[in-house]
């Protein structure tokens, strides 16, 4: 399998990112693919918050939302998609499948030996990581989640659609500016720090690939278990929620999210992010206060 990886000197100075690059590159069936994620905070903390980015993002996305958990004692892990961020990024479209990424996480969580985990997700985070928990629920205590969705086979809407036909009619699409574009906020420092990991087109297999993957259609990758965690959640989910809208996403907003609330046991009314798109997390900071005191932990 063909790799590549993003030079580090691409990730030099970016804004609000103190953070130390760590890696592992022996997961099982995956070495020696080296897969980045952050981890910060006390290793023995009880708690641990477990930060799922989407497409075309990376752990970056959540920097407004980290200083949050850590000032509430929890050890913070925010792995990158291989593909995406510091993570290696193999050339084959191909290789970019549902299982390739569940298998990948439910590995990594682990062999770091996650517990008691509070799963934070959006978008692809949440395709993915909403799937987790029906398989581990001795590892998982509570959810924050935005805007995403769990794919069973239909299509959430036209604004996807544009979305999927928009990424296949652009291979080399510019990161950065599509950032600037959805999330005006983001100073041009910001946009180009979600460039970074993409030096040229070929690093981009796993951008191009997320919209396809999503489970639009009756028997794509991923629908069975994505049914299986419907019913999870719905049935068997036994931990404490919390639920943040990006009012402006006009892919996975309001009407998707209700949706979800409606299928999570005990989720309590969202948090309505008035002037958010759909990348929420540019307006983590107080999401971030508000679950942590939802949940008595500030």
């Amino acid at each position: 399998m063909e790799v590549l990886r993003t030079p580090d000197d691409r990730f030099e100075g970016l804004p609000d990112w103190p953070y130390e690059p760590r890696y592992v590159d022996d997961l099982p069936g995956y070495a020696p693919m080296r897969v980045h994620y952050v981890d910060e905070g006390p290793k023995e903390a009880d708690r641990v918050v477990l930060c799922l980015h989407g497409e075309p993002t990376w752990a970056y996305l959540y920097r407004k939302m980290i200083p949050v958990f850590l000032e509430s004692g929890a050890r913070v892990v925010a792995p990158d998609w291989l593909g995406f961020g510091r993570s290696d990024k193999p050339v084959d479209d191909g290789v970019y499948t549902f299982d390739f990424h569940r298998d990948m996480i439910v590995a990594f969580v682990e062999q770091l030996d996650l517990n008691n985990i509070t799963l934070v997700v959006q978008d692809w985070g949440g395709l993915l990581g909403l799937t987790l928990p029906q398989d581990m629920p001795q590892r998982f205590s509570r959810l924050l989640i935005m805007n995403t969705a769990i794919a069973t086979g239909r299509a959430p809407g036209p604004g996807f659609l544009d979305w999927k036909a928009y990424v296949a009619a652009n291979p080399d699409l510019d990161v950065g500016a599509l950032m600037k574009r959805a999330t005006p906020i983001l100073s041009e420092k910001e946009a180009a720090a979600y460039d970074a990991p993409f030096l040229n087109q070929s690093y981009k297999a796993g951008v191009r690939r997320f919209p396809e993957m999503v489970m639009v259609e009756p028997g794509m990758d991923g629908i069975e278990i994505s049914k299986r965690a419907v019913a999870f959640w719905r049935e068997e989910w036994a931990g404490e929620s919390f639920m943040a809208i990006g009012e402006k996403d006009p892919v996975l907003g309001v009407e998707t999210m209700m949706a979800i609330k409606a299928l999570i046991k005990n989720c309590p009314d969202p948090m309505m992010v008035k002037d958010a798109g759909h990348f929420v997390q540019e307006w983590g900071e107080p999401i971030a206060r508000a679950a942590l005191n939802h949940w008595g932990d500030l």
